[in-house]
């Protein structure tokens, strides 16, 4: 048996940059972490000769092309490890949430394929290879920090270039700085991103077609980004809350299904609670708002007043990793 633990992951700065619409011809910049929050893949051999795959639903098929799910069968496609194989899919967070699961999923999933084959892999060639499979294969509307940060871990920038390259390199801050926005970002659920595909094939389609208000947005979060980068290599974790307010507020108009009105009022309970910054990470509607505050008992007594749950987290260093082999 192979299980591999995959992490899901929180955006610092420049989320929707990452998208092939926007890169391609501007470049991109996003500055992620990798959370304490996983998804676990676990490869068994069976004794029947078919693909049994286990997530929030059963299959039993004869054939790699018969698998409903869309990503273990083009992963199976490529890599073919059956018959006779059972895969189970585990997370501590539910997919559409806007933690990136589905590419850390995708990442995860490779991973075990290549571990059960006996073949070394590099967290770059993983990544890649994930987005290939979600962008090129199945052509969703997605970008490229997901399966770089799952694959990766840490705190990372990540340079998107024209012509598709990616650039990896650690967030240059201290220690005292990491553990000060360990601490100091607290994180509260919303409800699932229902939106956030279509609010995604908006922005790859007003992006394509050369929208100026879009391609100006995505310049100013760009812009946002390294701002956000120099303060945190510079200790200035306050300045770096004041960017996520910032942000938040441009990210919001990219397009009217990226809040709502709860998620709004939310947002300004946490901003009188002491917050003093935050946004809602992922593609929008949905999901969980993040925000960046010292006063952490008023924080959480505020959110748990609306209903609102927190999940804790830690960063993630590892990445990918195989974490059984039998």
């Amino acid at each position: 048996m192979i299980i591999t633990r995959a992490p899901l992951r929180i955006t610092l700065g420049g989320g929707g940059t990452d998208l092939p619409s926007y890169y391609e011809e501007f470049g991109g910049f996003v500055m992620s972490a990798a959370i304490s929050k996983y998804i676990f893949i676990a490869i068994n051999r069976t004794f029947t000769p078919d693909y049994f795959v286990k997530y929030s639903a059963l299959e039993r098929v004869g054939r790699p092309g018969q698998i409903e799910h869309p990503i273990v069968r083009e992963v199976l496609l490529a890599h073919d490890i059956g018959p006779s194989v059972e895969i189970v899919s585990m997370a501590d967070i539910p997919s559409r949430t806007g933690l990136g699961s589905s590419g850390a999923f995708t990442v995860g999933l490779l991973h075990a394929v290549h571990a059960f084959r006996r073949d070394h892999v590099a967290a770059g060639d993983l990544a890649k290879e994930a987005c290939a499979i979600e962008i090129e294969r199945l052509g969703r509307p997605v970008g490229k920090q997901d399966q770089y940060v799952a694959a990766f871990g840490g705190v990372k920038s990540f340079d998107f270039t024209p012509d598709g390259q990616v650039g990896v390199s650690s967030l240059e801050a201290s220690r005292e700085t990491l553990y000060d926005l360990e601490e100091s970002l607290l994180m509260f659920f919303t409800g699932y991103s229902r939106d956030a595909d279509r609010v995604l094939v908006e922005q790859k389609a007003r992006s394509e077609s050369h929208d100026a208000q879009m391609i100006d947005n995505l310049h100013f979060v760009k812009e946002l980004g390294l701002r956000s980068k120099a303060a945190l290599e510079q200790g200035d974790t306050a300045g770096f809350a004041a960017l996520m307010h910032e942000h938040w507020e441009h990210k919001k108009k990219r397009s009217t299904s990226m809040s709502n009105s709860n998620i709004d009022r939310w947002y300004q309970i946490g901003r009188d609670s002491g917050a003093l910054g935050g946004k809602l990470v992922g593609a929008g509607a949905g999901g969980f708002l993040l925000f960046y505050s010292r006063d952490h008992r008023a924080l959480r007594q505020a959110m748990a007043a609306e209903g609102l749950t927190e999940v804790r987290f830690a960063f993630d260093h590892d990445g990918s990793t195989v974490i059984a082999r039998d």
